[in-house]
């Protein structure tokens, strides 16, 4: 059976962000099993899409330019004109289902009534929000009642890790209603490169430079590591305008000029120890064949010493040692690597998660419906 889907986040499209890859990776899995997907954005991205499916822009809120994650003083206007062509989207194509991805776009789902929702949760809101708005408290606890109230609304809920899973369970969601489906990644993009056992390899991060990444880690470690070996490079690939002492920045601004920004001989740095989340940048580092450090508490697809290294959560010694354990062992970055590869390829594979995704779909859409012919 194929349907209709409305594909709708809240952000801009397209752009280098996770939760925007995620989304795009998703709504290429059900395409790709032959199902018409409308995707429902931002008027504006931060480059021309080149997609197979239909895009469906809100009115282009004046002022509103912001492609980085987090609230702004336009948001609120733009949920408003996200909901608005949502209602008309599903109207003129007949939705079948609405798949939301985020908060506000599970807001905007809600509020135009269309039945079944499919919610991808991408995070914590009581575990994000103090990141980008700080009182600590003030903000956890209205993330808190977020995670609470809305997600449960969901006829699915759909995560991409057991941490997250737990987390709405115990908020409100029933056990049934969540389930568990690793992110979907193409790995044939990217590109392996041969160890060069002759050369000190340079510490690699790709992805945004915003507070929840954590680059303070990263940037202190960095500095003890040159203690030790003084030639070495800190490259920094993002589409950021930034200027980071101690890095070298690099500009990244597609899947391209990523994949090119990994095909060298690296070890890749993730510090972020934000746990809701799902560091797309290791999947595609692992995809790239790199040996990855990461922080145990967003280090999901990893498994110790077999994927990639796992340290405690911002300890810059342990960090520090992490990367001189790569940098100095040319065959275990080659052997970490490669398995990490080989994860991507096997577990991530689209159109396994294609299947698993669609089973979801086509249970909500026909429990709803029995439900509406019942009733």
């Amino acid at each position: 059976m194929k349907l209709r889907i409305a594909m709708v986040g809240a952000c801009p499209y397209p752009a280098p962000q996770g939760s925007q890859v995620l989304m795009r990776n998703t709504a290429e899995c059900f395409h790709r099993l032959g199902h018409e997907v409308h995707l429902v954005v931002y008027g504006y991205g931060a480059a021309p899409e080149r997609d197979p499916w239909t895009v469906h822009r809100a009115a282009r809120v004046p002022f509103a330019a912001k492609t980085a994650p987090g609230p702004s003083l336009m948001k609120p206007l733009q949920d408003v004109t996200l909901a608005a062509v949502l209602r008309r989207v599903i109207r003129q194509q007949h939705v079948d289902v609405v798949c939301a991805h985020n908060y506000e776009a599970l807001l905007a789902a809600l509020l135009v009534g269309k039945r079944p929702i499919l919610y991808f949760a991408h995070n914590s809101m009581a575990e994000e929000l103090p990141y980008f708005l700080g009182w600590e408290w003030a903000t956890g606890t209205a993330g808190g009642l977020l995670d609470k109230y809305f997600p449960r609304r969901a006829d699915k809920v759909i995560v991409p890790h057991h941490r997250l899973a737990g987390h709405l369970v115990v908020r409100g969601c029933r056990q049934e209603q969540v389930v568990i489906v690793p992110p979907p990644l193409d790995g044939t993009p990217f590109r392996t490169v041969p160890v060069d056992s002759a050369s000190v390899p340079a510490v690699i991060y790709a992805g945004n430079v915003d507070p929840y990444q954590n680059l303070s880690l990263l940037l202190a470690a960095a500095q003890v590591l040159k203690r030790k070996k003084p030639g070495i490079k800190l490259l920094i690939g993002t589409a950021a305008q930034a200027c980071i002492p101690g890095a070298e920045i690099v500009p990244v601004h597609d899947l391209e000029g990523l994949s090119q920004f990994l095909a060298r001989d690296a070890v890749f740095a993730v510090p972020r120890v934000s746990w809701s989340g799902y560091p797309m940048k290791i999947l595609n580092a692992m995809a790239a064949g790199k040996a990855v450090v990461a922080c145990e508490s967003a280090a999901y697809p990893i498994t110790h010493d077999e994927t990639g290294l796992v340290v405690p959560d911002d300890d810059v010694d342990a960090y520090a040692a992490a990367l001189l354990r790569l940098v100095e062992d040319p065959h275990l970055r080659e052997k970490l690597g490669s398995q990490a590869r080989q994860v991507v390829l096997e577990r991530h594979q689209p159109n396994m998660v294609a299947r698993q995704l669609e089973t979801l779909m086509l249970e909500a859409h026909d429990r709803y419906n029995t439900r509406v012919r019942t009733v």
